[in-house]
Protein backbone atom coordinates (compact mmCIF):
# COMPACT_ATOMS: atom_id res chain seq x y z
CA UNK A 1 0.00 0.00 0.00
CA UNK A 2 1.42 3.38 -1.03
CA UNK A 3 1.21 6.22 1.47
CA UNK A 4 2.18 9.86 0.96
CA UNK A 5 3.34 11.61 4.12
CA UNK A 6 2.07 15.13 4.82
CA UNK A 7 4.97 16.38 6.94
CA UNK A 8 3.44 19.64 8.31
CA UNK A 9 5.30 22.84 9.18
CA UNK A 10 5.98 21.89 12.79
CA UNK A 11 7.05 18.41 11.74
CA UNK A 12 9.69 19.73 9.38
CA UNK A 13 10.88 22.50 11.70
CA UNK A 14 10.78 20.92 15.15
CA UNK A 15 9.66 17.28 15.04
CA UNK A 16 11.68 15.51 12.35
CA UNK A 17 12.22 12.60 14.76
CA UNK A 18 8.44 12.17 14.91
CA UNK A 19 8.30 12.04 11.12
CA UNK A 20 10.91 9.29 11.24
CA UNK A 21 8.85 7.37 13.80
CA UNK A 22 5.69 7.74 11.71
CA UNK A 23 7.52 6.46 8.65
CA UNK A 24 9.06 3.50 10.47
CA UNK A 25 5.74 2.42 11.98
CA UNK A 26 3.99 2.60 8.60
CA UNK A 27 6.80 0.72 6.86
CA UNK A 28 6.75 -1.94 9.54
CA UNK A 29 3.03 -2.37 8.84
CA UNK A 30 3.74 -2.97 5.17
CA UNK A 31 3.28 0.50 3.68
CA UNK A 32 5.48 2.09 1.05
CA UNK A 33 5.96 5.68 2.21
CA UNK A 34 6.92 8.67 0.09
CA UNK A 35 7.21 12.40 0.80
CA UNK A 36 5.85 14.42 -2.15
CA UNK A 37 7.82 17.46 -3.24
CA UNK A 38 6.23 20.89 -3.22
CA UNK A 39 4.70 20.75 0.26
CA UNK A 40 4.05 24.12 1.89
CA UNK A 41 1.95 25.30 4.82
CA UNK A 42 -1.56 23.88 4.46
CA UNK A 43 -3.02 27.37 4.99
CA UNK A 44 -4.60 26.68 8.35
CA UNK A 45 -3.22 29.75 10.22
CA UNK A 46 -4.66 32.09 7.59
CA UNK A 47 -7.93 30.14 7.32
CA UNK A 48 -8.54 30.05 11.07
CA UNK A 49 -7.76 33.77 11.30
CA UNK A 50 -10.49 34.54 8.77
CA UNK A 51 -8.25 35.07 5.74
CA UNK A 52 -9.86 32.46 3.52
CA UNK A 53 -8.68 34.06 0.28
CA UNK A 54 -5.09 34.02 1.50
CA UNK A 55 -5.47 30.35 2.45
CA UNK A 56 -6.51 29.36 -1.08
CA UNK A 57 -3.01 29.76 -2.55
CA UNK A 58 -1.31 27.31 -0.17
CA UNK A 59 -4.33 25.02 -0.46
CA UNK A 60 -3.98 24.84 -4.25
CA UNK A 61 -0.28 24.10 -3.93
CA UNK A 62 -0.94 21.26 -1.47
CA UNK A 63 -3.63 19.81 -3.74
CA UNK A 64 -1.11 19.80 -6.60
CA UNK A 65 1.52 18.16 -4.39
CA UNK A 66 -0.79 15.33 -3.29
CA UNK A 67 -3.24 14.87 -6.18
CA UNK A 68 -1.59 11.62 -7.32
CA UNK A 69 -1.37 10.08 -3.82
CA UNK A 70 -3.24 6.87 -3.02
CA UNK A 71 -3.47 7.72 0.68
CA UNK A 72 -2.34 10.84 2.56
CA UNK A 73 -1.23 10.37 6.16
CA UNK A 74 -0.52 13.23 8.54
CA UNK A 75 0.93 13.05 12.09
CA UNK A 76 -1.38 15.88 13.18
CA UNK A 77 -5.13 15.83 13.61
CA UNK A 78 -5.19 19.59 13.17
CA UNK A 79 -3.40 19.66 9.81
CA UNK A 80 -5.23 16.57 8.53
CA UNK A 81 -8.51 18.30 9.39
CA UNK A 82 -7.45 21.29 7.28
CA UNK A 83 -7.38 19.11 4.16
CA UNK A 84 -11.01 18.28 4.93
CA UNK A 85 -11.78 22.02 4.97
CA UNK A 86 -10.47 22.57 1.44
CA UNK A 87 -13.83 21.90 -0.30
CA UNK A 88 -15.30 24.83 1.68
CA UNK A 89 -12.51 27.14 0.52
CA UNK A 90 -13.29 26.31 -3.11
CA UNK A 91 -17.08 26.12 -2.89
CA UNK A 92 -17.36 28.74 -5.67
CA UNK A 93 -14.66 27.16 -7.89
CA UNK A 94 -16.09 23.88 -9.24
CA UNK A 95 -12.84 22.51 -10.68
CA UNK A 96 -10.82 23.12 -7.54
CA UNK A 97 -13.70 22.02 -5.33
CA UNK A 98 -13.70 18.65 -7.09
CA UNK A 99 -9.95 18.29 -6.61
CA UNK A 100 -10.28 19.32 -2.96
CA UNK A 101 -12.98 16.73 -2.35
CA UNK A 102 -10.75 13.99 -3.78
CA UNK A 103 -7.88 15.08 -1.52
CA UNK A 104 -10.13 15.13 1.55
CA UNK A 105 -11.42 11.60 0.85
CA UNK A 106 -7.95 10.08 1.04
CA UNK A 107 -6.50 12.11 3.93
CA UNK A 108 -6.13 10.53 7.37
CA UNK A 109 -4.49 11.39 10.65
CA UNK A 110 -1.75 8.87 11.51
CA UNK A 111 -3.64 6.80 14.11
CA UNK A 112 -6.86 6.97 12.09
CA UNK A 113 -5.10 5.43 9.14
CA UNK A 114 -3.58 2.59 11.16
CA UNK A 115 -6.84 1.61 12.84
CA UNK A 116 -9.47 2.33 10.17
CA UNK A 117 -7.59 1.68 6.93
CA UNK A 118 -4.94 -0.88 7.88
CA UNK A 119 -7.20 -2.48 10.49
CA UNK A 120 -4.39 -2.74 13.05
CA UNK A 121 -4.65 -2.01 16.78
CA UNK A 122 -1.43 -3.67 18.00
CA UNK A 123 1.75 -2.44 16.30
CA UNK A 124 4.05 -4.44 18.58
CA UNK A 125 5.22 -1.49 20.68
CA UNK A 126 6.54 -1.68 24.23
CA UNK A 127 6.94 1.26 26.60
CA UNK A 128 6.91 0.89 30.39
CA UNK A 129 5.49 4.04 31.98
CA UNK A 130 2.42 5.58 33.55
CA UNK A 131 0.97 7.85 30.88
CA UNK A 132 -2.01 10.00 30.03
CA UNK A 133 -3.33 11.17 26.66
CA UNK A 134 -4.27 14.66 25.51
CA UNK A 135 -6.61 14.66 22.51
CA UNK A 136 -6.56 17.73 20.27
CA UNK A 137 -9.60 19.84 19.50
CA UNK A 138 -9.41 19.41 15.73
CA UNK A 139 -8.92 15.66 16.03
CA UNK A 140 -12.16 15.26 17.94
CA UNK A 141 -14.29 18.12 16.66
CA UNK A 142 -13.34 18.37 12.98
CA UNK A 143 -12.16 14.84 12.18
CA UNK A 144 -14.61 13.30 14.63
CA UNK A 145 -11.95 10.86 15.83
CA UNK A 146 -12.01 9.92 19.51
CA UNK A 147 -10.92 6.29 19.71
CA UNK A 148 -8.07 5.37 17.35
CA UNK A 149 -5.29 6.75 19.55
CA UNK A 150 -6.75 5.05 22.63
CA UNK A 151 -7.09 1.74 20.77
CA UNK A 152 -3.42 1.76 19.80
CA UNK A 153 -2.13 2.84 23.21
CA UNK A 154 -4.16 0.17 25.02
CA UNK A 155 -2.14 -2.44 23.12
CA UNK A 156 1.30 -1.02 23.97
CA UNK A 157 3.00 -3.52 26.26
CA UNK A 158 3.89 -2.07 29.66
CA UNK A 159 2.02 1.23 29.19
CA UNK A 160 -0.32 2.15 32.04
CA UNK A 161 -2.78 4.55 30.44
CA UNK A 162 -4.62 6.84 32.87
CA UNK A 163 -7.63 8.91 31.87
CA UNK A 164 -6.99 12.66 31.78
CA UNK A 165 -9.69 14.76 33.52
CA UNK A 166 -11.51 17.12 31.15
CA UNK A 167 -9.53 15.55 28.34
CA UNK A 168 -11.47 17.21 25.53
CA UNK A 169 -10.78 20.72 26.81
CA UNK A 170 -8.46 22.82 24.63
CA UNK A 171 -4.83 23.13 25.74
CA UNK A 172 -4.90 26.84 24.90
CA UNK A 173 -2.76 26.83 21.77
CA UNK A 174 -5.21 27.32 18.92
CA UNK A 175 -2.57 28.66 16.53
CA UNK A 176 -2.74 32.46 16.45
CA UNK A 177 -5.12 32.38 19.44
CA UNK A 178 -2.16 31.74 21.75
CA UNK A 179 -0.56 34.97 20.47
CA UNK A 180 -3.62 37.20 20.21
CA UNK A 181 -5.19 36.01 23.46
CA UNK A 182 -2.08 35.03 25.41
CA UNK A 183 -3.46 35.68 28.95
CA UNK A 184 -6.41 33.36 28.29
CA UNK A 185 -4.18 30.84 26.51
CA UNK A 186 -1.83 30.72 29.50
CA UNK A 187 -4.69 30.05 31.90
CA UNK A 188 -5.95 27.25 29.66
CA UNK A 189 -2.60 25.48 29.42
CA UNK A 190 -2.05 25.89 33.17
CA UNK A 191 -5.39 24.18 33.79
CA UNK A 192 -4.43 21.41 31.36
CA UNK A 193 -1.15 20.82 33.21
CA UNK A 194 -2.93 20.73 36.57
CA UNK A 195 -5.13 17.93 35.23
CA UNK A 196 -2.07 16.11 33.88
CA UNK A 197 -0.43 16.31 37.31
CA UNK A 198 -3.59 14.91 38.92
CA UNK A 199 -3.06 11.68 36.97
CA UNK A 200 0.50 11.31 38.37
CA UNK A 201 1.58 10.38 34.85
CA UNK A 202 5.27 10.22 33.95
CA UNK A 203 4.45 10.87 30.30
CA UNK A 204 1.81 12.93 28.53
CA UNK A 205 1.11 11.71 25.00
CA UNK A 206 -0.51 13.58 22.14
CA UNK A 207 -1.10 13.20 18.41
CA UNK A 208 -0.73 16.88 17.51
CA UNK A 209 2.65 18.63 17.55
CA UNK A 210 1.12 22.05 18.16
CA UNK A 211 -0.55 20.88 21.37
CA UNK A 212 2.61 19.10 22.47
CA UNK A 213 4.72 22.20 21.82
CA UNK A 214 2.35 24.31 23.91
CA UNK A 215 1.99 21.85 26.78
CA UNK A 216 5.65 20.82 26.68
CA UNK A 217 6.86 24.41 26.61
CA UNK A 218 4.85 25.27 29.71
CA UNK A 219 5.97 22.13 31.52
CA UNK A 220 9.60 22.93 30.69
CA UNK A 221 9.36 26.55 31.83
CA UNK A 222 7.89 25.44 35.13
CA UNK A 223 10.61 22.82 35.62
CA UNK A 224 8.21 19.90 35.92
CA UNK A 225 9.50 16.35 35.39
CA UNK A 226 6.89 15.13 32.94
CA UNK A 227 7.90 13.81 29.52
CA UNK A 228 5.91 15.03 26.53
CA UNK A 229 5.81 12.60 23.60
CA UNK A 230 4.05 12.25 20.27
CA UNK A 231 2.06 9.04 19.94
CA UNK A 232 4.28 7.94 17.03
CA UNK A 233 7.27 7.90 19.40
CA UNK A 234 5.40 5.51 21.69
CA UNK A 235 4.19 3.30 18.84
CA UNK A 236 7.73 3.05 17.45
CA UNK A 237 9.17 2.13 20.82
CA UNK A 238 10.64 -1.08 22.15
CA UNK A 239 11.62 0.46 25.49
CA UNK A 240 12.05 -2.32 28.01
CA UNK A 241 11.37 -1.82 31.70
CA UNK A 242 14.19 0.17 33.27
CA UNK A 243 15.65 1.35 29.95
CA UNK A 244 15.94 5.01 29.04
CA UNK A 245 15.93 4.80 25.24
CA UNK A 246 12.54 4.85 23.56
CA UNK A 247 13.47 3.94 19.99
CA UNK A 248 14.92 0.78 18.54
CA UNK A 249 18.09 1.91 16.78
CA UNK A 250 18.01 -1.15 14.52
CA UNK A 251 14.96 0.25 12.72
CA UNK A 252 15.65 3.02 10.25
CA UNK A 253 13.15 4.66 7.93
CA UNK A 254 13.97 4.64 4.24
CA UNK A 255 13.22 8.32 3.60
CA UNK A 256 14.56 10.30 6.59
Amino acid sequence: MKVSLFTTCLGELFYVDVLKDVTEVLERLGCEVDVPDGQVCCGQPAYNSGYKTDASGPAKQMIKAFEHADYIVCPSGSCAAMFHEYPKIFKDEPVWRGKAEEIAKKTYEFTQFIVHVLGVVDVGAEYHARATLHTSCHMTRLLGERESHYELLRHVKGLELVNLPNNYDCCGFGGTFSVKMSPISEQMVDEKIRHIEETKAEVVIGADASCLMNIGGRISREGKKIKVMHIAQILNSLRKEGEENHADESRKSTIF
